[in-house]
């Protein structure tokens, strides 16, 4: 298998990672520890992880104007981000999560226009506007009383996040041509820890940690090593090989896999209203990264 295949597998991996920890994460959250604390946990983890994984990487000469970048980028791109995520995900369903962040994409297309200047096609205005319509067809609508407890600020929180990262996307950008990707990866999740202390301390505190039971510890153990460590590192050697827009069409493959792994294990159900918004965002995107 040639190194581009295995940045193929590589990235697949991750998105499957991703994919499952939708209904993985929910199954926690918030019966065993709530949204916030399990960010600082995760949060927490990966930034040992990565300083430790940088004690071997050759030192690199930040900025201060590039520092101010980096901690803004990890207030989009971690705190945020995850701040936001999280807690939409413990209010809404794995399905409607996994859809909404499909808008990621067409959030970073309509940032692009207006701060890179690239150039906004008749299609691809057309694509945004309906993936939007979908999101919030699925945001206002798209609740399920018998499972999700606020399905409609869950769904809104879910798509901030969606935003939030399109917007860390476009700060990071340019950094990422002047720095190692673990250079970057530790200072921002150090940020970002400094950012999710606040909010996450005092629900981490509360955790009744000898009272978990083995499958709550399993299930925080994938998502802080596997989710949010091993993802991400798959994804920086699978960027070595592939390009940015390559590798970012592998998050549409996440709520696909979500919705089988929540239907599966049955922690999620479908409607009408869903199905049809799944469509307007996937029709959407298609438009946004369609070439001719």
């Amino acid at each position: 298998m040639n190194s581009r295949n295995i940045a193929f597998l590589l990235a697949f991996l991750a998105a499957l990672i991703y994919g499952i920890s939708f209904t993985v994460a929910k199954d926690v959250m918030p019966l065993y520890i709530n949204p916030f604390g399990f960010i600082l946990l995760r949060v927490s983890a990966a930034t040992l992880v990565f300083w430790i994984v940088g004690i071997f990487l050759k030192s690199e000469q930040i900025t201060l104007h590039d520092f101010a970048r980096i901690f803004l980028a990890s207030i989009f791109g971690i705190a945020l981000n995850m701040l936001a995520f999280f807690k939409g995900l413990s209010m809404t369903t794995p399905i409607s999560a996994a859809v909404i962040m499909v808008t990621t994409p067409i959030m970073v297309l309509s940032l692009s226009t207006i701060f890179l200047n690239e150039k906004a096609t008749k299609k691809k205005v057309l694509g945004i506007l309906i993936g939007l319509f979908g999101a919030i067809l699925l945001i206002v609508y798209g609740r399920d009383l018998e499972i999700a407890s606020n399905a409609s600020l869950g769904n809104l929180l879910i798509f901030l996040n969606a935003t939030s990262y399109a917007v860390y996307l476009i700060l990071i950008k340019n950094l990422t041509k002047k720095f190692h990707p673990l250079t970057l990866a530790k200072w921002l999740y150090l940020f970002g820890l400094i950012l999710v202390i606040p909010f996450g301390i005092q629900e981490f505190k509360d955790v009744e940690w000898i009272m978990l039971p083995n499958s709550a510890i399993y299930k925080i153990g994938f998502v802080v090593l596997f989710t949010t460590v091993l993802s991400y590192m798959f994804n920086l050697f699978a960027i070595k090989k592939l390009k940015p827009t390559t590798l970012s069409i592998f998050i549409y493959l996440q709520p696909v896999i979500a919705s089988l792994y929540a239907l599966l294990v049955g922690s999620d159900s479908l409607n009408i209203t869903k199905i049809l918004a799944t469509v307007l965002i996937f029709c959407g995107v298609y438009l946004v990264t369609r070439k001719n």
